[in-house]
């Protein structure tokens, strides 16, 4: 069976195919992923503007899944389903992925699946990797998400702790906005952080001890806080009247970027001791970290657990995520009607 996957959850509009394999060890194979970034558009503005967005979206919908299908040797008759991200993300770029979904869902006469982004992003991993060990501990960390989720069995996520303020990939973006260095911040400030001294400044790391009064359901200590860690910065910067040197800049990157790794990968094997994870897993943007990605091996090296990341294509939004989430969904007898509706703040687990 192959299905189509739509994501439009914020600034790239994606359409994928993805078959099923028959393995129950590696289930899902990529017959095409078509990716339209919008990074140039929202560059100047320093951060994405959702009505600049949600028009591209418009604009880029229909020759994305006409090509995701050509890549892939496919037509309408050959799918099996369709997968869209119902939420969470920017409402009016949820909007245009879910109706052009249900509208070609009415036309084929196919079902529809609606996704949840976050289990997109989880499902990336089983899509690189093959199925986990379970249960895993999985960090999904993005611009607009960063959370700790168990996952029990195929499916289920639950979730374990999620961020107070700031999103560690959102506090990249600020900071780099901050030393003028452009948007978007990670990538920059991940090679900039390669030639600076991570110990030039003392920067906070927050730990949080109670329960978050939003979520009260989860115990809180394994939240996260990047607020403190960005005002910190601010301060600096502030106090530095004479300007930044180069060398300054990349020092205060490699600094900032120490502390935000540690504050994930901490918390990721606190978690995984506390619920007796089989393995562990980060996903989402920022997973595509160098040294996100490095410690995080090295430390489940010397933990001796089974680490797991998605490759660099599919760590940022794409759509074949979205269709292997679909496909777990659809073959759970889970379908969507026709009345489908993007929701901006849509929970997982």
């Amino acid at each position: 069976m192959r299905i189509l996957g739509i994501e439009t959850s914020c600034d790239e509009t994606s359409a994928a195919v993805v078959e099923e394999t028959g393995d129950a060890a590696k289930p899902w194979a990529i017959r095409s992923n078509v990716i339209a970034s919008q990074v140039a558009i929202h560059r100047e503005w320093g951060g994405v503007v959702p009505e600049l967005a949600s028009r591209q979206h418009i604009r880029d919908i229909c020759g994305v899944v006409e090509r995701a299908l050509a890549e892939a040797g496919t037509t309408w008759r050959d799918l099996g389903a369709i997968a869209v991200t119902q939420g969470p993300g920017l409402v009016g770029s949820l909007l245009v992925g879910v109706s052009f979904a249900k509208a070609a869902a009415a036309a084929s006469g196919l079902p529809l699946v609606a996704v949840h982004h976050l289990a997109g992003h989880i499902e990336s991993l089983v899509l690189h990797n093959g199925e986990l060990p379970l249960p895993s501990v999985v960090l999904v960390v993005s611009g607009g998400h960063t959370s700790l989720y168990l996952v029990e069995r195929p499916g289920s996520y639950q979730p374990l702790s999620r961020t107070r303020d700031d999103a560690a990939g959102e506090a990249y973006d600020k900071v780099a906005k901050l030393l003028g260095l452009g948007y978007p911040g990670g990538p920059v400030i991940d090679r900039l952080a390669k030639n600076g001294n991570d110990r030039a400044i003392a920067l906070p790391t927050t730990r949080l001890t109670h329960a978050d009064r939003n979520a009260p359901e989860l115990k809180g200590d394994l939240d996260f806080s990047f607020s403190g860690l960005k005002t910190a910065v601010v301060r600096h910067v502030r106090a530095r009247q004479g300007g930044l040197s180069d060398q300054e800049i990349a020092d205060i990157a490699a600094s900032f970027q120490r502390v935000v790794v540690s504050a994930l990968i901490d918390r990721l094997f606190v978690a995984a001791r506390r619920y007796q994870a089989a393995s562990v897993g980060i996903a989402g943007g920022v997973s595509a970290n160098s040294r996100l990605r490095a410690e995080f091996m090295d430390r489940s090296e010397r933990r001796e657990m089974p680490a797991f990341l998605p490759c660099l294509s599919l760590s940022t939004d794409n759509a074949a995520m979205i269709a292997a989430a679909g496909l777990r969904k659809f073959r759970a007898g889970v379908t969507a009607s026709l009345d489908l509706n993007a929701d901006a703040a849509l929970p997982l687990g």
